[in-house]
Order: structure tokens, then sequence, then C-alpha cells
């Protein structure tokens, strides 16, 4: 039997005593295409041991065009087979399309785990949720400014609570989390709503962007997601760690050394919880 996505993650957690997500999204403008494979497979070797699992958006590499997608498929064989990935994709789409995704996401490039959008709803998700081996995390409550607009809008239920968008969305994620394979996606900038997803759903993994560049209070986020559970939360941070070198300084070195940081800071908040 395979093990699912969370199982892995959870053995990767307790291996490295970490519960950092090293986001690999090589902004425009910075490293050439043709040299994003060999940077990355360098940053990878200087931060894995500090690392649960790694995260390549992959609208950074898409915008590169055909060199950017090859050096996306070679980022994703330098990870250590230890250490699952997630690609961050937020796909979310009808019906064939959905499955085209799906398809092109875990068969083709091999994703451990996905982002997905819930926008259109079950149908849309289900190519991906079918998929036993494979996590799904759902957005719920993101990190930009912007979210706000649709994401704290108050709806009725067809129990008749008035409630924000992003709490019944988190509430779907349970219901149809029948499999085990589901995680929500919450941003570190809203630590009170994330907040409400801990306490409505407090089973629900959680992966939390928006530390460090964005802002996020590390500990504050980690105190109130911490759930006892062996994968119950991940925190990504990106360019707090790839661009961490000052001018002058090794990117690497420097890299390894933000990584090192951030998963002492996030295990120290996670005890203080305990």
């Amino acid at each position: 039997m395979i093990a699912g996505f969370f199982d892995r993650l959870a053995a990767a957690i307790e291996r490295s005593g970490s519960r950092l997500c090293v986001g690999l999204d090589p902004h425009l403008g910075g490293v050439p295409a043709e040299e994003l494979a060999a940077f990355n497979r360098r940053l990878i070797e200087a931060t894995a041991e500090f690392a649960c699992c790694y995260k390549p958006n992959i609208a950074f590499y898409e915008a590169r065009g055909e060199a950017g997608m090859r050096a996306l498929r070679e980022t994703l064989a330098a990870v250590p087979p230890d250490l699952p990935v997630i690609l961050d994709a937020k796909r979310g789409d009808i019906g064939s399309t959905a499955e085209a995704y799906a398809a092109a996401l875990f068969d083709d490039l091999g994703a451990d785990a996905a982002t997905v959008n819930p926008y259109l709803g079950h149908d849309a998700l289900a190519p991906f949720l079918q998929r036993d081996d494979r996590g799904v995390y759902i957005l719920c409550r993101t990190s930009n400014p912007g979210a706000a607009d649709l994401q704290d809008l108050h709806v009725e239920t067809a129990s008749g609570e008035r409630l924000p968008l992003y709490l019944v969305v988190a509430d779907y994620a349970r219901q149809w989390n029948a499999r085990g394979n589901i995680g929500v996606v919450v941003g570190a900038t809203y630590p009170r709503e994330l907040a409400a997803i801990r306490i409505r759903c407090p089973e629900l993994p959680l992966l939390i962007p928006g530390v460090g560049v964005q802002g996020g209070a590390l500990e504050e986020v980690v105190e109130t997601a911490e759930n006892g559970k062996p994968a119950g939360f991940v925190v990504s941070v990106s360019r707090a760690i790839v661009e961490a070198a000052r001018p002058g300084e090794d990117p690497f070195v420097a890299a390894r050394a933000a990584a090192r940081r951030y998963r002492d800071a996030i295990a120290a908040a996670a005890r203080a919880r305990r």
C-alpha cells in the first residue's frame, strides 16, 4: 500500500525536526532561465537539512517558456526523495479540464501535492481529491491584501449560519476529506482568520505562506496552528531564504543560514504552544 501524502510529510517532519517548507519561486528578473536549474540544485543542497518539503510556484517557470519548464523538471528531480514536493499551481476548472490539470501536476510533473482553487466547487476538485497518494491544499484564506474582496464576504449556509466565505470553504474542505488527503492554505498575514479556521476545523493540515517578506508574525501563527498532529501544519518561506544574501555574500551560505533560523524559530514557537 502506497503511503498517503500527509503520512510522507509527517515522516519528513519527524526525520528533519522541521516544519519549514522552502519555496522555490524564482521571481522574474532574477536568475536567467538557463541557469535556474543549477541555481535551484545548489539551493536545495544548501537547505535540505532544515526543510520538511519544498514548494515551487509553477508560474515563475511557465513564464520562462520551454527553458523554464525544463528547469522546473530538473528542480523537481533535484529534491531528495524523502522530502515531498508541493506544486503551487492553484488549479481549479470544470470536468475534463480539471482531469487534465491533475494529470499534468501529478502524473507528468510528479508532484506529491498541489494547491487548488475551490471557486468552481467540488466537481472541479474531484480529479485531484481522488488521488489517495497525493495531497491537495485548498485555498482558504490567502495572504494577499485583496483576499478580503471575496474571502471575507458573509454568506448564509444551508444550516442558517452566516459565516465569512473562508470559513465556509474550510467546512467544505473538512466534508470533502474522506480520503484524508486535504489541507488548506491560510496566510500568516491574517492570524485572526487563521485562528478562526483552526478552531472550526482543528484537524485540517495547514499550509501557511506569508512569513518573511510578506510580514506574517511567525510566533503567533505557529502557536495558533499547532494542533499536536504530525503533519498539522507547515510554514512556507521563499524570498526570505532564496534572497537572504547581502551584497557580496554567498547566496547559498546565506540561504542555508536563513533556513536554519526559520526551522529553529518554528520549532521553538511550536514547543511554546504545547
